[in-house]
């Protein structure tokens, strides 16, 4: 099964949502009106993309409605398809890993799939022929460490990793100095995910980043945020609270074949102005895939 395939079969559970919501508004077209518009605009909020993202998806549409004299039901699908493309390519979702080292430092919450989505993004940049250093900075939990080596096993990629309780910056700092040493081309940092309201952890972040701007000053730094689809909304928070402490470049998206809250990708991106970067739909170690919006787009809305 190629990527798309996968990305479709994995949408579904969403797809489906906004179908259903969408062609329901189209069993009974008439005119494209603002009658119509509203029911879409209502459709969207309900498919999870947000109130703000909604009406902003909408009030483009009415314009282009008007400005490209759309009038058949079609059409009508094509530009919404149009405005959705153009929020999720705003902003630059090329992964930046320009130098040599590069860094990816990988941050979230507990539970978002953190851990498994560093083993999937170590052996996709190895497949590229680029040899990968991870780093357990997850000290907090014992069960993180093993499970990044396991992933670390699989995809075929060192792994750096210290006793539970270990200070997590010095394990980022014994990482940058062995990935020197092993003259690798990017180093993953883990990083704990306790809740996103305390304190410590955001003080943990900043930390990390401290050690990495002041080992590698020059280096690409790529600070990826993992969310969980199935999270719908709720992931919005998230993203706000961890981008006032670390500057976020990109969003990895997981779980999306297990929700039909999909959608919600739309207003995140749409509200940060932060990009999708990776994208992963299944549990085997090449069911990552660097994110393209054409393909979202075309295997969400027919």
């Amino acid at each position: 099964m190629g990527f798309f395939e996968k990305l479709k079969s994995g949408l579904n559970k969403t797809k489906t949502s906004f179908d259903e919501k969408i062609n329901n508004i189209f069993s009974g077209f008439r005119k494209v009106d603002e009658e119509l518009l509203e029911e879409l605009e209502e459709a969207l909020i309900m498919s999870d993309v947000g109130t703000e993202t909604s009406l902003k998806i909408i009030q483009n549409l009415r314009e282009r409605v008007k400005k490209e004299n759309i009038k058949d039901e079609q059409e009508v699908k094509q530009a919404i398809k149009k405005e959705i493309k153009e929020i999720l390519e705003k902003t630059d979702g090329t992964l930046k890993l320009e130098t040599k080292p590069a860094v990816i430092l990988v941050v979230g919450v507990n539970g978002v799939g953190k851990t498994t989505s560093i083993g999937k993004i170590a052996a996709r940049i190895q497949k590229d022929g680029k040899k990968v250093v991870v780093a357990a900075a997850d000290t907090f939990r014992a069960a993180a460490v093993e499970q990044l080596e396991i992933w670390a096993n699989r995809a075929g990629c060192d792994i750096v990793k210290r006793n539970e309780g270990t200070d997590p910056a010095s394990v980022v700092f014994d990482a940058i100095k062995i990935t020197k040493e092993k003259n690798a081309d990017v180093l993953i940092c883990d990083t704990a995910g306790r809740l996103h309201n305390k304190k410590y952890l955001m003080d943990e972040l900043i930390k990390i980043k401290k050690v990495i701007d002041k080992e590698l000053p020059e280096a690409s730094k790529e600070i990826l945020m993992v969310l969980d689809a199935t999270t719908g909304q709720n992931a919005i928070s998230q993203v706000k609270a961890f981008k006032e402490t670390v500057d976020i470049t990109g969003i990895i998206l997981t779980k999306l074949d297990g929700t039909a809250k999909g959608g919600a990708v739309i207003g995140i991106v749409e509200q940060n102005e932060i990009p999708i970067k990776f994208i992963g739909v299944g549990e085997q170690i090449d069911d990552m895939e660097i994110f393209n919006s054409n393909d979202f787009v075309n295997a969400l809305i027919d």
